[in-house]
């Protein structure tokens, strides 16, 4: 049965807890791997070599000392010789070893089995036997007892003089003696490489250290680069030191630098220029719609008195008008937020009390049901908070479904956030268009019909919550509907009469006269989708796409 990969379609790689997981922590560790494996190859190999040495030199010393020994005292040995012979033989050769602590056993053929002075229970493998009695060639092995001790056999054929040669005798000399000091020269020398290991690899985390140090220390800069490039800081840019692969990725990611610099600044540039493109051409449009405007209007009063297509057609190009103007307004709105233009014009206010007078100044205080408590002080802009309320209510009537409530919330014993909440009874937002429900002039259906609004009325209320140094939301109610909630912040009063948000501007303010106020504040077309925190930085949004004419 196979497992089920995790969600996004990437694998995961999984790592024992006990690993380390910092680069750090593994370069070390690698390091000392290294060490440990080098100082164990380098430990293992001078063993083997010492202990073949110090056998080798004992074994070729024990055989020089019995060979000697044997020839100096095989002369005077009767040919044949009887069995009292052979002892007296072994017990001179016995006596001769002492020095060495060896055993010797005899052997000659047609006498005896074997006489033999053997103290230890080691037997002569078959083997060596065969080697030295039947091959006739000296031959050495290294075995062990029952205890475990080790012990060096060596066997030699006795060697006699006939008419000037040497040839093998049936006399042939065993031997055996013990290499518990060789064994014990060994161990020394295993113990000395343990303890010599040890503060090896001690001392070899410092260079380890210092070798991570030195890898890593680009790394952390390209890191560090990184995050500020990340903070908006496109001038950043690394230093180049060597010509490694660092070197080469330093030099990759300040070429990546410089181009997303250079992408930014012209993606900047081609927006500044929209932008003052747009307020231009709304400030151009501004004196023209004024007279067409009026024209409009005298035109609208003598309608009656015009045949019907004619009166028709006048009333027509009168509400397009209007309709022209109010995006021309808002656009210059939109201008001014995008400008760092925008300012706060604070008053002591009844929040429940300006809420009324916004629905009854459209004409909605019969559809739009409210639970605004008496009391509510705030300092806040009152034609801001107009515009916002006005924009999300008349969204909420047109986009969503009646009946509308206006929720407002006394801010709470240490919280300091007044809350205001329209909720209507539509059925709620498309969750894919959520994120996009405060862009400009955003439509979720390209094929939908023009609604009467400039498509910019929840981007305008978005700027005017922000100027405020508050936060707006959409989201959809569980019950059904959507709901939009507004927290603005509640500045503390000082002895000037209030301290004014951080994002608020008075010195770049324009003035604003009453036809902004009317014109802004009577969007009620604007968008009805998603929703879009309202913390990103002032005056950013998406610059809006000169097809579309509203939001939706």
């Amino acid at each position: 049965m196979k497992r089920p990969r995790p969600a996004g379609g990437t694998r995961r790689t999984l790592l024992p807890r006990s690993l380390p997981r910092g680069l750090r922590a593994r370069l070390v560790v690698a390091f000392l791997l290294v060490a440990a494996v080098s100082a164990l190859t380098t430990a293992a190999l001078t063993y083997r070599e010492a202990r073949t040495a110090i056998l080798q030199r004992s074994q070729d010393t024990a055989i020089q000392d019995l060979r000697g020994q044997v020839n100096s005292l095989a002369p005077d040995l009767a040919v044949p010789p009887t069995r009292e012979d052979l002892e007296e033989f072994a017990r001179q050769l016995d006596r001769s070893g002492r020095a060495r602590d060896w055993d010797v056993d005899v052997r000659y053929e047609g006498v005896a089995d074997h006489v033999r002075s053997w103290r230890r229970p080691v037997d002569v493998p078959e083997e060596l036997r065969e080697s030295v009695e039947k091959r006739h060639v000296t031959a050495f092995q290294r075995v062990a007892d029952r205890n475990g001790d080790p012990w060096l056999l060596i066997g030699m054929p006795v060697l006699q003089s006939q008419e000037g040669n040497r040839k093998a005798s049936p006399l042939s000399v065993y031997a055996q003696l013990p290499l518990r000091a060789e064994e014990a020269n060994v161990e020394a020398l295993v113990s000395a490489a343990q303890n010599g290991a040890l503060p090896v690899l001690a001392l070899a985390v410092v260079p380890a250290l210092l070798a991570a140090r030195g890898v890593l220390r680009p790394v952390r800069g390209l890191r560090q680069a990184a995050g500020r490039i990340a903070e908006g800081k496109l001038e950043t840019r690394l230093e180049v030191k060597g010509s490694d692969e660092l070197a080469d990725l330093s030099r990759t990611f300040n070429d990546m630098a410089a181009k997303l610099e250079e992408s930014v600044a012209d993606l900047r540039r081609m927006e500044a220029n929209a932008r003052r493109f747009a307020a231009d051409v709304s400030h151009e449009l501004r004196t023209p719609l004024a007279a067409m405007s009026a024209v409009t209007d005298v035109l609208d009063e003598d309608a009656d008195a015009l045949d019907p297509d004619t009166a028709s057609a006048v009333r027509l190009i009168s509400q397009e008008t209007g309709k022209l103007a109010r995006m021309v307004e808002d656009l210059m709105e939109v201008s001014r937020f995008d400008a760092g233009a925008a300012a706060l014009h604070l008053d002591e206010v009844d929040v429940a009390e300006t809420i009324r007078k916004t629905l009854q100044a459209r004409a909605w205080q019969d559809r739009v049901g409210t639970e605004l408590p008496d009391g509510v002080r705030a300092r806040l802009d009152p034609r801001r908070l107009d515009v916002v309320v006005a924009n999300l209510v008349g969204n909420a009537l047109h986009h969503g479904g009646e009946p509308v409530r206006v929720l407002l919330r006394a801010p709470e014993p240490g919280d300091g956030r007044l809350v205001i909440r329209i909720v209507d009874s539509g059925p709620g937002i498309d969750p894919e268009v959520l994120p996009h429900v405060f862009d400009r002039f955003y439509k979720a259906d390209s094929a939908r019909a023009r609604s009467e609004g400039s498509g910019l009325g929840l981007a305008i209320a978005m700027e005017n919550v922000r100027l405020h140094g508050g936060t707006i939301e959409a989201a959809n109610c569980p019950e059904g509907g959507a709901v939009f909630t507004v927290e603005l912040p509640m500045p503390e009063q000082g002895a000037g009469g209030g301290t004014e948000p951080p994002e608020a501007s008075e010195a770049a303010g324009e003035p604003v006269d009453a036809a902004e106020r009317t014109e802004s504040g009577a969007d009620d077309g604007g968008t009805r989708l998603a929703k879009a925190p309202a913390d990103g930085p002032r005056g950013r949004g998406p610059a809006a796409p000169a097809g579309k004419a509203d939001q939706t």
